[in-house]
Formats: C-alpha cells, sequence, structure tokens
C-alpha cells in the first residue's frame, strides 16, 4: 500500500512538473534573460541550475563579430566571441540581482586574460546586460565589488547584442560527462582560485 501510494506521488510530480513546463513554453513573454562569461562555459552552468527559478542554461558564444561562430574557431582566438553561459529565468522567482551574485562567486575578477587556466581573450569575463535594468544592477554589482579591493576589477559589463548557443555536446556537459567534468575542473584550479578570491572579498 505505501508503495502505491508512492508511486501516485510520483507520477503527480512529474504531472505538476510537465504542466509547470508546458506553462512557461506558452508564456514566455514572463520569462526573461542574463548571459555571464566566466571562463570555460561548462563550469558556469552548474550554480545557476540550482537555482530555484532558473528555468534554463544554455553554453555558447557571444561579444564578438563572426556570425555562426564554430567552438573551433572561438576557442583559437580571433572572432572576438568569448565562451559565455545565457540563463532563461522567472523573475517572480528569482531576481537578476540573485544571479550577480551567483556569478560573482564563481568568476575570478580580476582577470581580464582569460579565467583560471584558460588563457586569451575568448575566456575572458563579462556580463552582457538585456535591458538597462540589467545595466544599472551588473554596475552597481561591480561598485559593490570594487570597493572591497585595491585591485582592479576586470570584468566587462557590455549591452547583449547577439548569442550564439554552443554546438549540442557542450549542452549540459557537467551532467553527460562527470567524470571528465571534475577532472577538467580540478586540473584548471577553478575552486581552488575561487576560494582565494572569496577570501580577498570577504565573501
Amino acid at each position: 500500500m505505501k508503495r502505491s501510494n508512492s508511486i501516485v506521488m510520483q507520477m503527480v510530480v512529474l504531472l505538476l512538473s510537465g504542466c509547470m513546463t508546458l506553462a512557461y513554453a506558452n508564456d514566455s513573454s514572463s520569462l526573461a534573460k542574463a548571459t555571464f562569461a566566466a571562463g570555460c562555459f561548462w563550469c558556469v552552468e552548474p550554480p545557476f541550475d540550482e537555482l530555484n527559478g532558473v528555468i534554463s542554461t544554455i553554453s555558447g558564444y557571444t561579444g564578438g563579430n563572426k556570425k555562426n561562430p564554430t567552438y573551433e574557431e572561438v576557442s583559437a582566438g580571433g572572432t572576438g566571441h568569448t565562451e559565455a553561459m545565457q540563463v532563461t529565468f522567472d523573475p517572480k522567482l528569482v531576481s537578476y540581482e540573485k544571479l550577480l551574485e551567483v556569478y560573482w562567486k564563481n568568476v575570478d575578477p580580476f582577470d581580464g586574460g582569460g579565467q583560471f587556466c584558460d588563457r586569451g581573450n575568448q575566456y575572458r569575463p563579462g556580463i552582457y546586460y538585456h535591458s538597462e535594468a540589467q545595466k544599472e544592477a551588473a554596475e552597481k554589482s561591480r561598485k559593490k565589488r570594487s570597493s572591497l579591493t585595491k585591485r582592479r576589477i576586470a570584468v566587462e559589463i557590455e549591452q547583449m547584442t547577439e548569442f550564439y548557443p554552443a554546438e549540442d555536446y557542450h549542452q549540459n556537459y557537467y551532467q553527460r560527462n562527470p567524470i571528465r567534468y571534475k577532472f577538467y575542473r580540478y586540473s584548471c584550479g577553478r575552486d581552488k582560485r575561487l576560494r582565494q578570491v572569496a577570501g580577498e572579498l570577504g565573501n
């Protein structure tokens, strides 16, 4: 009997989850987008996926001039694009300011020449705003970090122009290839450096 109740409850949860997804699909006007760059896009997706109110995260490229760039072109440099991650979120459930808080905890704000072990302009950090309200919030958040240190904050704040989704094998890489992802993240020294930055900024 308990097993039956458990199965029924699971079915109800799945049904509700499906209904919510369908509702969001039918009412995309209630959703908003935010775009961030903090080095390898594989590593930027997880902290945002954990947030209630985040509908989806997509790895991709932005900030350059070449249309429909490939991973090989961007990673080689010269396209002007940086690896980035775009969040679709429900502002009623999670604010843009909260997204900014998560972003600052997952970027080395002092390094404009790349991020962690990934070097070059194609890994530069940045916040790409979709509205004037996002621009103001981003600038305010950067100013707050600047007040905590004498070092220059290298994170760019630019208007969002075009975002090109990365190839399918890059999407949700940390879920599809957990062992490779963890090895890459560890060998790149990302978490070690993030702890150092948090200590310096008093986070």
